[in-house]
């Protein structure tokens, strides 16, 4: 019998969370109980309408069919002025923009643009799993800076060794953060810049949810603050605002000779985006905003039913200023996240993604997206409350 041996690298990435649970989710199910299902970041409302009508648009022409190989300039573009009308930010040139699938697309194979093995890479614990798989996948070191409450689970760059950091490729930052639900602060921005540039880092910022953002200011850019142009990158993607994240819609922008690296690299593994989504993205990127704005709105409405609930019953109030998540510490003074989540889903039906599965410091917490809506995340609280978990 064949004897296969693989790579070291698949044992780094462990157990998928999600299909573990969704194994006990369907045993659920198939006993006729009632599920809330808050654990997968999916949002349920629908595309824009002139999106949808510009990717049937062009589906419907054959030449659009064939391998794309590029991104249109007009795509390009598009970008660039999405940036300057919506973020403010002017100097946005097509050099500065490359698409990818997505941002868990892109951030994958970008450890494989800057690293050798043996670099080392600055990650916040906790964070979206992939950002350690880009770091792993590319032979490199991840070193952990600790999203803490104390410090509004917001980076905290000052805690990070002078010498790790001299050492360190780049620093990758998440705001509006999945999975905590932290947004950033001007000041927090101009100190990440700052750290940076005494210690020569790159800064790859994750900006997907830059229009979920509650109780102040519209979200942004990080690259609108001095030095983040000359210092950083920042993969942006249309996923949450317009809800096509099936359609993968991502692209990373910012200092164009790293662009140019990193477009270089996924030439050599893919063929581009196909060309009716670039259009449904140009749309997206040219269109209307208005839904954009009321959908934002709907997730705040959600996210004050799930926290005012929780915290009427007993929980510690969540932390959640921004992204489609609630980021929970766990109630009665539990240790396990991933036994909670057993605990919760047998008892209430209430379906969420443990803390520990975004690192070391995830353990005591919960992720509960915010994909139901107000009325049935009361229902939902009623539940747990039920089932005396609290």
């Amino acid at each position: 019998m064949l004897n296969v041996s693989f790579a070291d690298r698949i044992g780094e990435f462990g157990e998928e969370v999600f299909a573990s649970l969704n194994e006990k989710l369907i045993k659920l199910q198939e006993e006729g109980r009632t599920i809330y299902n808050l654990s997968i970041g999916t949002p349920d409302f629908v595309p824009p309408q002139h999106v949808k009508d510009a990717l049937a648009s062009a589906c419907a022409d054959p030449a659009n069919w064939k391998y794309s190989l590029r991104d249109l300039p007009e795509l390009k573009q598009a970008v660039c002025d999405y940036y300057a009308s919506r973020f403010g930010i002017e100097g946005i040139t097509p050099d500065m923009v490359a698409s990818c699938c997505g941002t868990q697309e892109g951030m994958g194979h970008f450890g494989l643009t800057l690293c050798n093995p043996g670099d080392i890479v600055l990650l916040p614990d906790p964070c979206y799993p992939v950002f350690k798989a880009s770091v792993v996948m590319a032979g490199a070191q991840p070193y952990y800076y600790t999203l803490r409450a104390e410090h509004d689970f917001l980076p905290h760059v000052a805690d990070i060794p002078a010498e790790v950091a001299d050492k360190a490729k780049y620093i990758v930052v998440s705001l509006p953060a999945n999975p905590v639900g932290s947004v950033g602060t001007p000041e927090v921005y101009r100190e990440i810049i700052s750290f940076a540039q005494e210690h020569n880092l790159l800064i790859v910022h994750d900006n997907a949810y830059s229009d979920i953002v509650y109780d102040g200011p519209a979200g942004g850019s990080f690259l609108r603050f001095e030095g983040a142009l000359e210092q950083g990158v920042e993969f942006f993607s249309l996923s949450k605002s317009f809800n096509v994240t099936g359609a993968r819609m991502g692209f990373l922008v910012g200092r164009p000779d790293v662009v140019g690296a990193f477009a270089k690299l996924r030439s050599q593994i893919d063929f581009g985006m196909f060309y009716p989504i670039q259009k449904a993205a140009i749309a997206a990127l040219t269109g209307p905003r208005e839904q954009v704005e009321e959908q934002r709105l709907q997730y705040q409405a959600r996210r004050d039913a799930l926290c005012d609930g929780l915290e009427a019953i007993g929980w510690e109030r969540p932390n959640a200023h921004g992204t489609m998540f609630v980021w929970a510490k766990i109630p009665g003074g539990r240790t396990s996240s991933m036994d909670f989540c057993e605990e919760l889903m047998e008892k209430a039906g209430v379906v969420v993604t443990p803390g520990a599965s975004f690192g070391p410091s995830g353990e005591g917490y919960v992720r509960m997206a915010l994909v139901l809506p107000p009325e049935r995340i009361a229902q939902a609280v009623a539940s747990i409350q039920k089932a005396g978990i609290c």
